[in-house]
């Protein structure tokens, strides 16, 4: 006997579902989806991520790495109705695309496990759907290797929900081994059978006491949010079947539970169980428009949730249709005042994407060439921009690259390569150093970094060379000097000569530069002391120590001039030497900038992060428990900036992959002794 497929009392079919699959990294999200397309018949069979065949992470990258290294979204159909699942990378340094894609779905899926050390990584993306008001089921994964009560696993996870987590399902115990569950709301119980659906089996002994027992404890959380439920159990009266599924539906709905479901996705157990609960109890795209905020046009409104760059095919916008109708060939316009028109629409399933000629709501589809509209636009067919319904900013990027083609014909290649990586993934930051010509890559980590190199490389043709970024190490001077600088230079015809005298005083820290003229009876003419300055410039952007040189005040005392061989490159050139010939005698001091480091962190590994900033010549500053945040807490460092190069490196690890930090200039200090002869050297080596 097969699984019971009836609808519940009260439910009827909606349109198409964006659903999103999101939980910790290795959590199992994408043999969940393989699991869901095999069971609704959208594949023959489900692929695997370890031999590289399944429908996510398909790309060169995520089968390389076996992560997610970016958002795949596939559809499906299940008892008529038609679902998108947008399964998201579970890696915090891949977040942005989970973050931006999430206000677009119905409702999601959150794949866990029974593991206290992911819990942090699970706390995370369920602030995210908590912030968001997006309804979520979670999916407790990998019940087969179950090794605690369900009781207990519960317990584990409820920290990282700051709503009630309600048992729907139950497993039964064979031994030590989980054979199925009873679901608390059907009242059924149902025995795993490996790549094919549950079998219905008689509820009866110890399994039946249980569920009464869970089922009781289901209905009391239900009923602290209706009256009329609460009076039934208070009167030992059973409740109607669909009033239970309503209030299922409802308190989902509006953000008071997170039902739990038990399931092996590599078994393909509790698969169609979790598709029912999503079919009756999920909502649809009219309450995801109104929870973004939008009308109800009668034109076509649409969000953007990523953009991909293809090889072959050009840009794509994956896109979810939120009213309307949607023609192929229409023309958008974003909130940004951009207006596209529509080259292609696509359905999403994987890799496998077939054209069709329109979109309705609630779809999600792929649409073509809209090269003026990026990630997160909203985009309507109407005659007026759409207001922005949502606005997902990037985090702040946390480790960087310098970067260079390797060929430098590439350079203009490069350029172009970095900007449509940063179409596709906007938490990737790109800055132009204008000391090295190089340019920094900024990324959300280490593995972030290292897979934008390969799409470089496998995806736009470009090899470039990379190193860490140089530190913005300046000097300064601790004693005042007059020095005279002369130019003189004869070489048939008009010569050259300037002849100026230079106080060079230093000034205090953050005073930056100051240049004066306390020149008498003309020994430099006024037409030439613009020149002088502008060669006392030249002459501060390398000092004797190998770094540009700040909080210096150089004054004009006096010079001489020559009527026919004086210039203004004449007067610069002599400047420029006697700032050159007054600097070495300044007592010139390294500086190195300091950097305040906010961190974050789960609790359990606070005193490993105070190791870490120790061993890295940081000061801690203080630490507090973090906000709203249960269980984690916040340190404050100051820390030279050489040493925040790869900490995020150490702060993952430390942290099972789920801390982060933000920093901030503070100010320049003074290195003196061993480490500023480390650095003085090391820079004249690399120079």
């Amino acid at each position: 006997m097969g699984q019971d497929v009836r609808s519940p009392p009260g439910t009827k079919k909606s349109g198409p579902r964006c659903i999103a699959l999101v939980g910790p990294f290795q959590s199992g999200k994408t043999t969940l989806l393989e699991a869901i397309m095999a069971r609704t018949g959208a594949i023959p069979r489900a692929g695997s991520v370890d031999q590289g065949t399944s429908v996510g992470d398909a790309s060169p990258e995520a089968r390389h790495h076996k992560m997610g290294t970016g958002l795949t979204a596939a559809t499906t159909t299940f008892m008529g109705d038609s679902y998108t699942f947008i399964d998201c990378p579970g890696s915090i340094e891949f977040a942005h695309d989970m973050r931006a894609a999430l206000p677009a779905v119905d409702a999601a899926v959150v794949v866990c496990e029974a593991d206290e050390k992911k819990l942090p990584q699970l706390q995370i993306i369920l602030r995210e759907l908590e912030d968001l008001g997006i309804p979520r089921f979670l999916f407790l994964n990998k019940i087969d290797r179950a090794s605690k009560r369900i009781r207990e696993t519960l317990a584990t996870l409820q920290p990282a929900s700051r709503i009630p987590l309600v048992l729907r399902q139950i497993p039964i115990w064979n031994g030590d081994l989980i054979a199925g569950f009873v679901d608390l709301a059907l009242e059924r119980a149902f025995v795993y059978r490996e790549h094919k659906a549950s079998e219905v089996v008689a509820l009866e002994g110890g399994d039946l006491d249980r569920e009464k027992e869970a089922r009781f404890s289901m209905l009391e959380k239900l009923a602290d949010h209706d009256d009329a439920l609460m009076e039934q159990l208070l009167e030992d009266i059973a409740p109607p079947r669909d009033a239970v599924f309503d209030d299922l539906a409802r308190e989902l709905r509006e953000g008071l539970i997170s039902p739990v479901l038990l399931g092996s996705a590599i078994r393909e157990n509790g698969v169609l169980r979790l598709m029912k609960a999503l079919r009756h109890e999920a909502p649809d795209v009219t309450a995801t428009a109104k929870r973004l905020g939008a009308s109800s046009p009668k034109d076509a409104l649409a969000y953007v949730f990523k953009t991909l760059h293809l090889q072959h095919g050009g840009k794509l916008s994956l896109t979810r249709l939120l009213a309307g109708h949607l023609d192929d060939g229409a023309t958008l316009q974003s909130s940004s005042g951009e207006h596209a028109r529509v080259s292609g629409i696509l359905s999403v399933s994987g890799g496998h994407d077939s054209k069709r000629p329109a979109a309705e709501a609630g779809e999600t589809v792929a649409l073509g060439k809209l090269d003026t509209v990026k990630t997160g636009d909203t985009v309507s067919s109407g005659k007026t921009a759409p207001k922005a319904l949502v606005g997902v900013e990037p985090t702040p990027p946390v480790l960087a690259l310098s970067l260079s083609a390797t060929d430098r014909k590439d350079d203009v290649k490069l350029g172009q390569a970095l900007l449509r990586l940063n179409e596709e993934d906007p938490s990737l930051t790109m800055i132009h150093n204008p000391r090295t010509h190089d340019i920094v890559l900024w990324g959300q980590g280490e593995m972030h970094l290292r897979v934008a190199l390969e799409r470089l490389k496998d995806r736009f043709g470009v090899n470039v060379k990379s190193q860490a970024p140089s530190i913005g190490y300046l000097e300064t001077i601790r004693k005042s000097i007059t020095q005279r600088g002369r130019h003189k230079k004869q070489s048939g015809g008009h010569g050259q000569f300037g002849d100026v005298v230079l106080e060079v005083k230093p000034m205090p820290r953050g005073g930056g530069f100051e240049f004066r003229e306390k020149v008498v009876g003309g020994a430099v003419p006024k037409n030439y002391i613009g020149a002088v300055e502008e060669g006392v410039v030249d002459g501060l952007l390398k000092g004797p120590l190998g770094f540009p040189v700040i909080d210096v005040q150089v004054t004009l005392t006096d010079g001489s001039y020559h009527s026919v061989d004086s210039s203004d490159l004449a007067f610069r050139t002599a400047a420029r030497i006697g700032v050159a010939e007054a600097l070495p005698q300044c007592a010139p001091v390294l500086l190195e900038p300091i950097h305040v480091v906010d961190i974050v962190c789960p609790t359990e590994a606070t005193a490993k992060i105070n190791a870490i900033l120790s061993g890295r010549r940081g000061q801690i500053l203080g630490f507090d428990t973090r906000e709203g945040w249960p269980g984690w807490d916040r340190v404050r460092a100051m820390m030279p900036e050489a040493e925040i190069g790869e900490l995020i490196v150490e702060l993952r690890s430390a942290t099972a992959g789920a801390g982060s930090f933000t920093r901030a200039f503070d100010r320049m200090a003074e290195v003196t002794g061993r480490a500023a002869d480390q650095i003085i050297a090391a820079h004249s080596v690399a120079a």
